[in-house]
């Protein structure tokens, strides 16, 4: 029972919940104890409590019938999600020790939706990594080779699905931090477009680019999840009002006549050679649905990590303004004045990139910087904004790879960070855009290492994009490949 709950769909552990083959506290006991046992070998979770994992259990077995599809069944948050009564720390020493006393909206709805909370997933310190090697409580490993990483900086989130640890969990995606550690562990995670799930109670780090979006083993399982996780906040001031959405309706269309566009810009120079090789069989797998693929340009995109290194420092270094020292969070033990107070507090809380950050975005909005930098980076968001909308007229969805290698070792890009900055090469131009991208898993590259392919939809296609990815899933089982040391 336990090898078919570990890898079943979201809407198998939903029938097996609602035809009583399985309980909720059994499901719950069964995730955590893989947690308990291969965790410390993966570092994805960084806060569990059993206690009050198994009451949300008891209080889904004794609601009453029928419950919606995601009833019962257990997930996992990445650690930017405040979570009542939970650690709440956003991988910093900064927020060790923080117990958030409310929860974000995207907890708050799947709490709604009766799902049981596993834990909070270890990531890179606020969100500021491609690695998951920043976050203050280690490095999370990847599960198909423990020597690599998982990606950043839902790397947690990642790890912990592909080892079968949850069913399901949250992530964030700033510049590609969903997208990039799913196509580095072999899974499916899904960046809705900006402004359809809601910002509230999560820590923000580039308020204008993060978006929260699900991830799962499936399209299937992440199109139940946005269901829960999206809809209109008045607490947010950047959520959209927009009618609600069932984002399975389209899942079962055939793909006949799909246009897919291949930017020339995604398969120049960069990409390795196995990531290639891979996607361009997932490209032939499209072809024999019934897909037509039509060359398009991103002329513009080429300029999305440098634009993209100046507008999120920027936010960067004002949203971090509130960690002083002064009303939450970690506070110097030894200080003169309230300005020593302010320094040592920030030189201790915060770790070495994203002191990196803050330092680069005070320095472009600073008084005669601001003109030559910032705004300058905000008219090339929108020149890469009207680049995809002009894309959009002549195909349906694009298509190229997620992350321009696979899996690579620990410290291999630590040393420089220019070359980290470029893991995110293929997914940074959609944050600016404010466009829906996800990671699917299409193949193996060298060591047997998961490679992605990303599909991007016009705004607010969400669903179109779930159907795509849910058509090529049921004729290939990429998604359910499962590293072996984890079995």
């Amino acid at each position: 029972m336990s090898d078919s709950m570990i890898n079943a769909s979201l809407r198998q552990l939903s029938a097996a919940l609602a035809e009583k083959k399985i309980s909720s506290v059994e499901l719950t006991t069964l995730f955590l104890d893989r947690i308990a046992q291969l965790n410390p070998s993966l570092n994805a979770f960084i806060a569990t409590d059993r206690e009050k994992s198994l009451a949300q259990a008891r209080a889904a077995d004794a609601a009453p019938q029928p419950c919606g599809a995601l009833h019962g069944i257990p997930l996992a948050h990445k650690d930017i999600f405040c979570t009542e009564g939970w650690r709440t720390s956003c991988g910093s020493k900064m927020l060790e020790n923080f117990i958030a006393p409310y929860d974000a909206t995207v907890v708050e709805k799947f709490k709604a939706a009766g799902m049981v909370t596993l834990g909070k997933l270890n990531m890179d310190e606020f969100a500021m990594g491609s690695s998951n090697e920043t976050s203050y409580f280690g490095a999370v490993k990847n599960p198909w080779d423990v020597s690599r990483v998982p990606g950043g900086s839902s790397g947690g989130s990642a790890a912990a699905i592909s080892a079968r640890l949850a069913p399901a969990a949250t992530g964030t995606d700033t510049g590609g931090s969903i997208r990039q550690p799913a196509a580095l562990c072999g899974l499916t995670g899904l960046k809705p477009t900006y402004g359809v799930v809601s910002r509230y109670g999560m820590i923000a780090f580039a308020s204008s680019l993060d978006q929260a979006g699900p991830m799962a083993k499936s399209a299937e399982d992440c199109a139940l999840l946005l269901n829960a996780m999206a809809g209109f906040d008045p607490r947010d001031s950047t959520s959209l009002e927009r009618p609600a959405e069932d984002y399975a309706r389209d899942l079962n269309q055939p793909l006949a006549g799909l246009r897919i566009g291949l930017p020339g810009e995604f398969f120049g120079a960069g990409m390795d050679d196995d990531v290639r090789a891979t996607v361009e069989v997932a490209l032939d797998e499209y072809r024999k649905l019934g897909a037509v693929t039509v060359d398009i340009s991103l002329p513009n995109s080429g300029l999305s990590v440098p634009a993209y290194y100046v507008i999120a420092p920027a936010e960067a270094s004002s949203n971090l303004s509130r960690f002083d020292g002064v009303r939450y969070g970690y506070r110097a033990p030894e200080y003169g004045d309230l300005n020593d107070m302010y320094a040592k507090t920030r030189a201790q809380g915060f770790g070495a990139e994203v002191k990196r950050r803050i330092l680069i975005g005070t320095y472009v909005l600073s008084h005669g910087y601001y003109d030559a930098y910032y705004l300058k980076a905000q008219k090339i968001r929108r020149l890469i904004a009207v680049d995809f909308s002009d894309a959009f007229k002549k195909c349906d969805v694009i298509m190229g790879p997620a992350s321009p290698s696979v899996a690579f070792a620990f410290g291999a890009k630590s040393a420089d960070p220019v070359q980290m900055y470029l893991s995110d090469i293929y997914t940074i131009s959609t944050n600016l855009a404010g466009l829906p991208g996800m990671s699917i898993p299409c193949g193996f590259g060298n060591n047997n290492m998961p490679v992605g392919l990303q599909i991007i939809g016009n705004w607010f296609d969400e669903a179109r994009m779930l159907n795509v990815a849910h058509q090529y899933q049921q004729m290939t089982d990429w998604h359910t490949q499962m590293p072996e040391g984890m079995r």
